[in-house]
């Protein structure tokens, strides 16, 4: 099938915002989604797939595409398997720990609140169970090795319970906004949400043949970049052919081996799940930590978003599409941290970089397996799903 002029089959779904910067802005959250929560030690063969593809009606792009739009699951339960392999160089278990203390940094100083506890999905393999019914009850639990991380939101409270510390973080779901749009994806739907908002005419779009997922027929919707310079290989989603809900997702890059994002469904139903599912009281002796009064501290307000490009002089986007580079000023001259204080963390990162010149002057490259960051000499830092070569040419200005 040739490809499918992806326009065609969401512009009814763009407004003018997103036609203007907020296209560059949603184009950007893809990577930065990614690095959220990427993915897998698992190759280009669907490891949650069944054996044969089923045959099933023919469909195009656009049709399948707008069967997701138009997709409203209220009731399901089920199992996740999320892996990451971001390809980040091995540090004996210090990339993990970075990844944490930078989540609780900026999260409310309890280990249940959700924007700390689900940045654990950085990296590795996770089994997550989800349910939901309807938009005021769903709960997402992540299973860990002989303990269990919750968070369910019932009504209006949301409540996150960490079991191996015994804390409980408490919200309101009016007071919670701030978290949810900083936790990163988890499940299929999730990133396929931030994928199809990367959709434009830089992209090609086709249905790339069927599936079985977690026991149901599913198409699948391929996305590739057409611009050269994207380190994305190609991201495909298998589409539930009855309810249009992602069952999977994956993506994997352009260097090819083993996908960088896997997340998919190994059980699921579309049964209302039992009421009790939602209901959480603090358990007896648990630490609880409330939402308003974890935000009257200073110390534990997190700087989110704008707010943090504003801090860092602003957050710029550089080109189109899929080499879209985001840009800010740390204000930091000197890039890398020296002197008595950070000389030997200036080298120590200095060495897990390319060191590359151009017009901007000379700069570290800090490279993984999707996102690549160039921090120059004087405090600038350029960033996006691009190569080096593309990075390099960003920051001299180019086209």
């Amino acid at each position: 099938m040739a490809p499918y002029e992806s326009d065609d089959a969401v512009g009814a779904a763009r407004d003018e915002d997103r036609r203007s910067g907020r296209r560059k802005a949603a184009r950007y959250a893809v990577p930065v989604a990614v690095v959220g929560v990427a993915a897998a030690t698992i190759g280009l063969v669907p490891a949650l797939a069944d054996s044969g593809d089923p045959d099933l009606p023919k469909i195009t792009a656009q049709q399948l595409i707008e069967k997701m739009a138009k997709s409203d699951v209220q009731q399901l339960s089920g199992t996740v398997k999320i892996s990451t392999d971001l390809g980040l160089p091995d540090l004996g278990g210090l990339e993990n720990g970075l990844l944490s203390g930078a989540a609780q940094g900026s999260g409310d100083g309890s280990s249940a609140d959700p924007q700390a506890k689900l940045t654990e999905l950085l990296s590795g393999t996770h089994t997550l169970r989800v349910a939901a019914d309807g938009p005021d009850r769903q709960k997402l639990s992540l299973l860990e090795s002989g303990a269990e991380y919750s968070l369910i939101h019932d009504g209006k409270d949301v409540w996150g319970y960490d079991s191996k510390s015994n804390e409980v973080y408490h919200s309101t779901a009016a007071d919670s906004g701030k978290h949810r749009e900083a936790e990163p994806p988890a499940t299929p739907k999730d990133f396929a949400d931030e994928a199809l908002k990367a959709v434009d005419d830089t992209t090609s779009v086709t249905v790339d043949g069927t599936a079985h997922v977690a026991g149901r027929d599913a198409y699948k919707l391929l996305i590739q970049p057409r611009q050269s310079g994207s380190t994305v290989g190609a991201i495909s989603i298998a589409v539930d052919a009855r309810t249009g809900l992602p069952l999977k997702f994956t993506l994997t890059p352009k260097s090819g081996g083993a996908a960088v994002v896997d997340a998919g469904f190994t059980q699921v139903s579309f049964a209302r799940p039992a009421a009790s599912t939602f209901d959480f009281t603090p358990p007896k002796g648990a630490k609880v930590t409330e939402e308003k009064d974890a935000a009257k501290t200073p110390e534990h307000t997190p700087k989110h978003g704008e707010d943090f490009a504003e801090g860092l002089g602003g957050l710029n986007v550089l080109g189109e599409g899929w080499t879209s580079v985001a840009t800010f000023d740390t204000g930091a001259e000197g890039g890398m941290p020296t002197g008595s204080q950070g000389g030997d963390l200036g080298g120590f990162l200095g060495s897990l970089g390319d060191q590359v010149s151009g017009k901007f002057g000379k700069g570290t490259v800090f490279s993984t397996r999707l996102v690549n960051a160039l921090i120059t000499d004087d405090g600038k830092v350029y960033a996006g799903a691009v190569t080096k070569d593309a990075l390099v040419k960003a920051a001299d200005g180019g086209k």
